[in-house]
């Protein structure tokens, strides 16, 4: 049998492995199927129509597959699945699908960390990190080994390509392209994941390429059309050619990169040339 606190309520129409842990005061509701080796802490909440694959570690108050926060959201709603390996943390929600047959997916361990929220009809990659206070809209799509800092939001209907970062506090309202660099100030794109692309065995002709596709997108100058023709052409293969495949379904436009401007922060005097204070020294007198 489960190891079910006397303290939490599962529904008797709940399927749950054998070897599942279920913490006091832990609401497990209808049509709830929880697969081996999970382990639920006190005050989680799994909401009906969710599936938890394997081995997954659900830490205290989480809420899954709760009701969308959306007007349209009727009496019968979506369902939620989770694969197996994740680590939710305390606080985290995750809502269902928006209509009936419509699913909320989560990937394989993935860490939610705590009070991060993941809205309905989203979809969460592979080895992804939300980090604290993390705000994802519904209808998002978070690519695989993406990591989100603290407090970012990002907006319905986005994507968020592979193994980007994005910074904290980001709003993000277009698609960020794989494998940048979001910096949470301007929200704009500052360069590629160089650090996530080595930790991940990526090939310094690889990473070579990725530089090479990256000027193409931002700093060509190209227009859409011609930029794309570009990647397709230069990069038939190996990870640049994500670019052009991730380019093929932008609807909300992508996010820029950040060109700062270098002014300087002293003015030079040449010699001779009166100073500031000089200057007011004179006039004083």
């Amino acid at each position: 049998m489960s190891n079910i606190h006397p303290a939490a309520v599962v529904d008797r129409r709940a399927e749950i492995a054998s070897d599942v842990t279920i913490g006091p005061f832990c609401v497990v509701e209808e049509d709830v199927v929880i697969d081996s080796g999970c382990e639920l802490a006190s005050r989680v909440t799994v909401k009906r129509a969710a599936h938890l694959g394997v081995n997954n570690q659900i830490f205290e108050g989480a809420v899954l597959g709760g009701r969308p926060q959306h007007l349209r959201a009727g009496q019968q709603v979506g369902g939620l699945r989770i694969g197996s390996g994740n680590m939710i943390r305390e606080n985290a929600t995750i809502h269902c699908g928006l209509a009936e047959h419509d699913m909320t997916i989560v990937g394989d361990n993935n860490l939610i960390m705590v009070n991060a929220h993941v809205g309905h009809d989203c979809r969460i990659g592979s080895h992804v990190i939300l980090a604290n206070n993390v705000m994802i809209a519904g209808h998002v799509t978070i690519e695989d080994r993406v990591y989100i800092s603290g407090a970012a939001g990002v907006h319905q209907f986005c994507r968020v390509g592979q193994l980007a970062m994005v910074g904290g506090q980001s709003h993000i309202s277009q698609d960020v392209p794989p494998f940048v660099i979001i910096d949470g100030i301007s929200h704009r794109v500052v360069g590629l994941n160089r650090v996530g692309l080595r930790r991940n065995g990526f090939s310094e002709k690889e990473i070579l390429d990725l530089k090479s596709a990256y000027r193409v997108i931002f700093r060509s100058g190209l227009s859409w059309d011609d930029m794309l023709q570009q990647l397709q052409d230069l990069f038939p293969t190996g990870p640049a050619a994500a670019y052009f495949e991730f380019f093929q379904d932008v609807k909300r436009g992508i996010v820029r990169e950040r060109r700062c401007q270098v002014q300087p922060s002293l003015r030079i005097h040449s010699a001779g040339e009166e100073s500031v204070e000089e200057r007011r020294g004179r006039k004083a007198g």
